[in-house]
């Protein structure tokens, strides 16, 4: 058994963001990303679902044309396809990410 932290190292990067698989299994995968407030927004439209938790930080989100506003604590599910970019980010934020394949 191993145990983690998911605030252990995660300070921000330079820029951009820190993707970090903390979990693969069968059609799971779980991962960390630690957000600098210096990014490049990036659409993504992704062919898996996808569950994301804002752990820590402020974030503005793109959700299929729709602005989306989220503060630690808040989640949000993201079905297979759904174009989503992150437009701001609090620096050091980090969020925690649940792919099914």
């Amino acid at each position: 058994m191993q145990i983690g932290n998911l605030f252990a190292g995660a300070d921000a990067p330079a820029e951009g963001e820190r993707f970090e698989a903390l979990l693969t299994h069968k059609n799971l995968v779980v991962e960390r990303i630690v957000s600098s407030a210096r990014i490049q927004p990036t659409a993504y439209v992704q062919p898996q679902d996808e569950w994301v938790a804002l752990l820590r930080g402020e974030a503005e989100l793109d959700v299929a044309g729709e602005t989306v506003i989220l503060r630690a604590g808040d989640h949000l599910f993201l079905p297979a396809g759904t174009p989503h970019t992150v437009r701001k980010v609090a620096d050091g934020s980090v969020w925690l990410a649940v792919h099914l394949h």
